[in-house]
């Protein structure tokens, strides 16, 4: 998976991750404020389609679009791609520098640490 979502597309994407699919006018309706011009969302839309991330069924005149990749899948991407880019594909690296920089507690840092034990043991 090649193509990123530009910020206005992932919101287009969250509300069809969230309905499984929707109608244009089930987007507007959604779309948090200020919403868009119509002809912005189509055209979002479209280059949505070019991009392989979302498809179409035609109902009369209407088309219900669908995400063609889960939320998981495009995130877990998206992740791998930031690790790979800023951290020299370390995991490590991306794991310190996440639990120093964002002064996590006790708690959250215990929380880490039991997930981590977690993945050790399957």
């Amino acid at each position: 998976m090649k193509q990123k979502l530009t910020e206005a597309e992932k919101q287009i994407m969250d509300i069809l991750w969230e309905q499984k699919a929707a109608f244009m006018k089930d987007i507007l309706e959604i779309y948090p404020e200020p919403k868009p011009a119509s002809t912005t969302i189509a055209t979002l839309l479209k280059r949505m389609q070019t991009k392989n991330l979302v498809g179409y069924k035609i109902f009369g005149n209407s088309r219900e679009y669908f995400p063609k990749v889960d939320k998981e899948t495009y995130f877990n991407h998206e992740m791998n791609v930031m690790i790979d880019r800023f951290f020299n594909s370390s995991v490590s690296q991306f794991a310190s520098f996440f639990a120093s920089s964002k002064k996590l507690s006790q708690d959250q840092l215990k929380d880490l640490r039991d997930i981590i034990d977690h993945q050790i043991k399957e």
